[in-house]
């Protein structure tokens, strides 16, 4: 820090929120340390003299009067190898590297702690001297754990010709390993790490369009509501609803080759969880820890509230980087209503003329700049890469049309609505199929032809109209009981059941049904499907719906997904013999 930089002072302290005098001379967003624990902060108002601050950290001891001292540079990430498998509050501080210094709370003025600068890497340099490199050129790789290599790169602002170059070894973070010169002549030194601000988006050579799911191993998902690769999606459900444990689905069972996962707010319990779970989860595509691809960000709801509101940025910053090398990273929120909140909060304290239910009147931009930020891309450096936003909302009492939600809906594809007498019944994911959208079945349906079945979106489509027609005649139902419905209706309501538990619950505790392949979900649905149509042509001889049904192959049908095993589908043909069996001796009675 230049001893020579002009420091502004204290003059009123509204919890995360300072004002200082003397602050000329500081910049919008520029980074700040505040009073004498040098807390972090970041300059968000400047008003001649005057200057506002938020606090990434607790205020309670500061002063009036007391400096507050620029840093030059705005609220930046240290992007390099050591990221993967960490644990990172809001501002990317590492949370055991913290234990170590404070094994209970989070103490104050601890500073910008950042990933490992000491520990050495085993770095390949690919490039010699004399080649010219652009920026978010690829110049060497490191094996950060034992699945993902990381790829250096070139920082997005720098290119040149390689004047000079390290030999192949061990080195941190912080030894230079090669040096360009650019077109003025400037030399640049080359780190495996270099900074970016949080709030900048790092630049791409162009997007592309998102043509390939994200394959969850989610039959609700990857069938009835799919995500494109580098698409949004929004998980908003009320308290209880399972927002958390579907996001912790998708984290643990995605095709993703990164996975960020932001707690934004959420309680220190959930929090817990997810740190204790996720480094025993074993990687099926791997056999190692999920942890070896995993980032987790965790900002609880005790924690500084302007640090919560910087953790979705952090989060999406961290997931660029890694799209940047070619990778497709799947981004998991939970959740943004916390986010929104922190928003709320500091806007008040800000004394700005708040809007719908008090937020303030840039949410609905701010949550367009953050799913913004997904997308299919060219990188700088030739390579394809990508970001899926997953990002749950957490309504108060489950009302989705408060604003959060509401706004969420308009910048996101998909919308997987939690319904609550779902949860309550114990269907999970309690995803409703009424309320739910994917905009993505458009662009995705040519995938899904060349890869699965050419009729696997009609099949979709036919399944979800059986449940729309369904829950029609679960009104009338109510009214005047299901006996007195005609029997084609009455097949509906049993075909429609044995879709809603057979195939659209899932769960997560069964070795079985945790993850699904894509030929499997395909091949239930299909005998689900030759299931109804064989009934279909058992009413056009006139055969009743009560002998249509045959209560042993309705039970195989819902226990089919925990039955017939992942890699061995031959259980579903054996079940559809037996269909053919019943069917043929009820044919012939009703023929003759």
């Amino acid at each position: 820090m230049e001893e020579n930089k002009i420091r502004g002072v204290i003059s009123a302290i509204n919890g995360p929120v300072i004002k200082g005098k003397n602050m000329t001379t500081f910049k919008m967003r520029e980074m700040v340390t505040v009073g004498e624990k040098r807390l972090i902060g970041e300059v968000i108002v400047l008003e001649g003299d005057v200057g506002t601050i938020q606090v990434y950290e607790e205020t309670e001891g500061l002063k009036t009067g007391e400096e507050i001292t620029p840093t030059g540079r705005p609220l930046s990430l240290k992007l390099g190898p050591g990221m993967l498998k960490n644990m990172f509050d809001g501002i990317q501080r590492p949370l055991e590297k913290i234990q170590e210094i404070s094994p209970i709370f989070i103490p104050e003025g601890i500073g910008l702690l950042s990933i490992d600068e000491q520990k050495l890497w085993p770095a390949k340099i690919t490039v010699k001297t004399g080649d010219v490199l652009l920026a978010g050129s690829i110049f060497g790789t490191v094996e950060e754990t034992e699945v993902i290599q990381n790829r250096l790169l070139v920082p997005p602002n720098i290119s040149g010709t390689v004047i000079e170059v390290v030999p192949d070894g061990d080195y941190t973070i912080e030894d230079v390993l090669i040096k360009i010169q650019d077109g003025k002549n400037e030399i640049h030194e080359l780190k495996m790490a270099h900074e970016w601000p949080v709030r900048t988006p790092r630049p791409n050579a162009y997007r592309r369009e998102t043509l390939v799911p994200l394959i969850t191993g989610q039959r609700v998902i990857d069938i009835f509501f799919p995500i494109a690769k580098g698409g949004t999606a929004a998980i908003p459900g009320g308290f209880g609803t399972g927002k958390t444990m579907t996001q912790h689905q998708l984290a643990k069972w995605s095709d993703a080759d990164i996975i960020v996962y932001i707690g934004c707010g959420e309680r220190g319990n959930e929090m817990t969880e997810v740190i204790e779970d996720f480094p025993k989860l074993i990687d099926p595509r791997s056999g190692k820890s999920i942890m070896e691809r995993t980032v987790l960000i965790a900002n609880t709801s005790n924690m500084p509230v302007a640090a919560r509101e910087a953790s979705i940025y952090t989060g999406v910053t961290i997931a660029e980087y890694y799209r940047d090398m070619g990778y497709a990273v799947a981004m998991m929120a939970d959740s943004t209503s916390r986010w929104a909140e922190a928003l709320r909060e500091i806007s008040g304290r800000l004394e700005e003329m708040p809007a719908e239910e008090g937020y303030p009147a840039y949410l609905p931009s701010r949550i367009a700049e953050f799913y913004e930020r997904a997308g299919s891309i060219e990188t700088l450096g030739g390579n394809d890469g990508s970001i899926t936003i997953i990002g749950a909302v957490s309504p108060a009492g489950g009302d989705f049309s408060e604003p959060v939600t509401e706004n969420t809906k308009r910048f996101v594809n998909v919308f997987l609505a939690l319904d609550k007498s779902l949860a309550y019944a114990r269907h999970y994911p309690a995803i409703n199929w009424l309320e739910s959208y994917s905009g993505y079945i458009k662009i995705l349906s040519d995938w899904y032809e060349d890869n699965v079945a050419e009729d696997c979106i009609d099949l979709r489509n036919k399944m979800l109209e059986l449940l729309y027609e369904e829950n029609k005649l679960q009104e009338m139902v109510m009214l005047v009981g299901e006996d007195v419905l005609p029997d084609d209706q009455r097949w509906v309501l049993e075909i429609a059941k044995i879709i809603k538990v057979g195939y659209l619950q899932q769960n997560a505790y069964n070795k079985e049904d945790t993850y699904v392949p894509l030929d499997k979900q395909y091949a239930m649905l299909k005998a689900i499907e030759y299931l109804y149509e064989k009934g279909r042509e058992g009413l056009r001889l006139g055969i009743p719906t009560s002998q249509l049904k045959d209560i042993d192959i309705f039970n195989q049908f819902i226990k089919m997904k925990y039955t017939i095993p992942n890699d061995d589908l031959s259980g579903i043909d054996r079940l559809k013999d037996e269909i053919d069996a019943h069917f043929e001796v009820l044919f012939k009675k009703y023929e003759n």
